[in-house]
């Protein structure tokens, strides 16, 4: 079994992004924050692949009503640092670009220790941090497939290589191709070992309790909001679930399929027992998920209400 799992996570690609900027002349002013709104993939992810976007019509809710959303690309593997320092260079390009003197961060999976990273370094440029299904500390599929995969191994370098074709494909059909790329990186900074190593150094919003909540207004004056699913098995017109379920079996308390729900928390948690799993999250394989739990897209457009009201 833990063959298998490891397997699947290195096939397995987590969805899709897209990019969009201001709201329209019909504006309800629902979801219009006091500064923009930047989404980040995680994990394998992109902005737009093949014209389907990791954040499936997500931008395009937010933007109907209001609010201006960006959407970052980082690289699909790599270490949160790295990708870090890619989404800050991004963040403040589009600051010089707007005018604006900051950002509200909404990073899923490995972009939620991503946008942290940012906030940690450059906290006057981030109103607030916002992780979705976020590996804070660490994935028990990571630290399976590290254990599993040793280091230096055939098996190891089977992997990569396995993760960088992958890796190719996603840059030319998305256009990141020219981003750098370390899958291996990428795994070690999703283990326990990485996740707590990286709080050591970059600890805001991140709870001291094994599955408590965080502080909602840090110490760097950024404020901190988490939420996540905690099911695998979603819809059965959903092929993408079985691999959830599988992957699930990692865990031996609730998870979304690669994340532990506790793992997920940050800051104020909205809420972490949503009937969704990672891809339900971002609204994945085209918006598929349970039918009788709260669309995706709704969560998001609630959220950017929220920061509105509490004027970010």
């Amino acid at each position: 079994m833990k063959k298998m799992l490891a397997v699947v996570l290195c096939v397995f690609s987590l969805g899709v992004t897209a990019a969009t900027s201001s709201g329209n002349l019909g504006s309800t002013g629902y979801t219009e924050t006091k500064y923009p709104i930047v989404l980040v993939h995680g994990l394998f992810g992109f902005d737009t692949l093949a014209g389907v976007d990791y954040f499936y019509g997500i931008p395009q809710s937010l933007t109907k009503d209001g609010a201006t959303v960006y959407v970052a690309q980082v690289s699909a593997t790599n270490s949160t640092e790295v990708r870090g320092e890619q989404l800050l260079a991004q963040v403040e390009r589009l600051l010089a670009a707007t005018g604006s003197s900051k950002v509200n961060l909404i990073g899923h999976s490995h972009g939620g220790p991503t946008v942290r990273y940012v906030a940690s370094v450059r906290p006057d440029l981030i109103a607030s941090v916002t992780s979705i299904g976020g590996v804070h500390k660490g994935s028990d599929v990571a630290d399976l497939v590290r254990n599993t995969v040793e280091p230096g191994s055939p098996a190891e370098a089977l992997s990569v290589k396995l993760a960088e074709g992958l890796v190719t494909l996603i840059g030319l059909l998305s256009g990141g191709s020219d981003l750098e790329q370390d899958p291996l990186a990428s795994l070690d900074a999703l283990t326990t070992e990485g996740s707590l190593a990286f709080n050591q150094h970059y600890p805001e919003g991140v709870p001291t309790t094994e599955c408590g909540n965080g502080d909602f207004l840090a110490s760097n004056g950024v404020y901190y909001y988490s939420w996540t699913g905690s099911s695998t098995f979603t819809n059965l017109l959903d092929p993408s679930d079985a691999a959830m379920t599988v992957l699930g079996l990692a865990f031996d308390g609730p998870s979304d399929g690669l994340v532990g729900t506790c793992s997920t928390h940050l800051g104020k948690v909205i809420r972490d027992d949503y009937k969704m799993n990672h891809l339900d999250e971002i609204n994945g394989l085209l918006g598929i998920h349970h039918l009788f739990e709260t669309d995706p897209v709704t969560l998001y457009r609630q959220h950017a209400n929220r920061l509105k009201l509490q004027g970010l």
